[in-house]
């Protein structure tokens, strides 16, 4: 039943996580780009992704101890 729930937090992450992956692929790679746009350009989308993938366990902590919505607390 929770395996349901679970599907769309993890399609989300995956799609977000990629795009900032080929993001900061593009960014160190592409030629041109001064050495610290490449930096912040490939280390940002790179910490957004590990946000992200925190986010998504956290959701999923959530689910699996049958806390699915957040606001039946106030």
């Amino acid at each position: 039943m929770h395996k349901k729930k679970m599907i769309a937090p993890i399609v989300i992450t995956a799609v977000i996580v990629l795009y900032y992956i080929g993001f900061a692929c593009v960014c160190v790679f592409l030629d041109g780009i001064p050495l610290l746009a490449k930096i912040f350009g490939g280390v940002i989308p790179f910490l957004l992704a590990w946000v992200c993938i925190y986010v998504l366990v956290e959701r999923i902590k959530e689910i699996r101890s049958g806390e699915e919505d957040d606001l039946s607390k106030y």
